[in-house]
C-alpha cells in the first residue's frame, strides 16, 4: 500500500508542477491563465482520489482531511470576494489544488517537516511566505533609487503616467477631492478612469504596484510543500 500511495503522490507532484508551470508562463505573458487548466487539475485530482480510495486505506484513515476540501474552497472564495486574492485564476488554482492534494504526501522521505494543517492549506501558506519577499524587493529597489515614501515603497514604485498605462500595474493612488490619496486595494481592475483623473490635474508621475503573477509563488510554494513541508511551521520551529 505504501508504494501505491507514493506512486499516486508522485503523480500529484508531476501534475501540479506541470499545470502550475504552464499557468505561470501564461500569467507572465498575458496576466491570464486558461480556465481549462483548473478543470484539468481538479478533474485529475478527483481521479487520483478515487483511485486511492479503491487501492489504499489512506482515504478512510484520513477521511477528516476530505472535509477540508469544501472548507478551503469556500475560504478562498471569501478571500477573493474581499480582494485579499486579486486574481480569479489564482483563486481557482488553489481551489483545484484542494482536490489534488488533500493529504500530506508520502514522497520518498519528504516532506522534511510535517504539519497538522490540510496539505492544500500548506501549499497556500507557503505561497504567501514566498510572496512576502516581493515587498522587501520593492523596498530595496526604491532605496537604491532613493525614492522612499511609506507605505508606497513596500508595495510599488513611482512611474510616469504614460508608462503606467502600457504596463501590467495598478495605481497605488487615486484622486479624492482634488488630492492624491493612497489606495492599496483597486476599486476597479480597469484603471483608465483613475489615469484620466491624474491627467486632468496635470500629474505626470504616480506610484503604482506591479501585477505580480501570484502563480509563480504558488508554483514555488507547491514544490516546497512536497520537499520541505510547512515553511511557516519550519521558520517558527527554528526561531523558537
Amino acid at each position: 500500500m505504501v508504494q501505491i500511495v507514493t506512486y499516486l503522490d508522485t503523480a500529484r507532484f508531476i501534475i501540479g508542477i506541470s499545470i502550475l508551470a504552464y499557468a505561470s508562463f501564461t500569467d507572465i505573458k498575458t496576466r491570464r491563465a486558461p480556465n481549462i487548466l483548473w478543470l484539468i487539475l481538479g478533474g485529475l485530482g478527483a481521479v487520483l482520489l478515487l483511485s486511492e480510495f479503491l487501492l489504499t486505506s489512506r482515504v478512510s484513515e484520513q477521511a477528516i482531511y476530505l472535509l477540508f476540501i469544501p472548507v478551503i474552497i469556500g475560504l478562498v472564495y471569501v478571500f477573493f470576494q474581499l480582494r485579499l486574492i486579486f486574481g480569479g485564476a489564482d483563486a481557482k488554482a488553489i481551489m483545484a489544488l484542494a482536490i489534488l492534494v488533500p493529504f500530506e504526501p508520502s514522497f520518498y522521505g519528504h516532506p522534511l517537516f510535517h504539519s497538522p494543517m490540510p496539505f492544500s492549506w500548506v501549499v497556500f501558506s507557503n505561497s504567501i511566505v514566498i510572496f512576502l519577499f516581493v515587498p522587501l524587493s520593492l523596498f530595496m529597489y526604491n532605496l537604491i533609487k532613493r525614492d522612499i515614501r511609506f507605505p508606497h515603497c513596500f508595495l510599488g514604485y513611482r512611474m510616469s503616467l504614460k508608462k503606467a498605462e502600457e504596463k501590467f500595474v495598478w495605481p497605488l493612488e487615486r484622486i479624492v477631492d482634488g488630492h492624491t490619496r493612497f489606495s492599496y486595494v483597486p476599486h476597479s481592475f480597469e484603471a483608465d478612469d483613475v489615469y484620466e483623473s491624474f491627467k486632468k490635474l496635470g500629474i505626470k508621475h504616480i506610484w503604482v504596484t506591479p501585477k505580480v503573477p501570484f502563480m509563480i509563488p504558488l508554483l514555488i510554494g507547491f514544490i516546497c510543500s512536497f520537499l520541505i513541508g510547512d515553511l511557516l511551521f519550519t521558520i517558527m520551529y527554528f526561531l523558537l
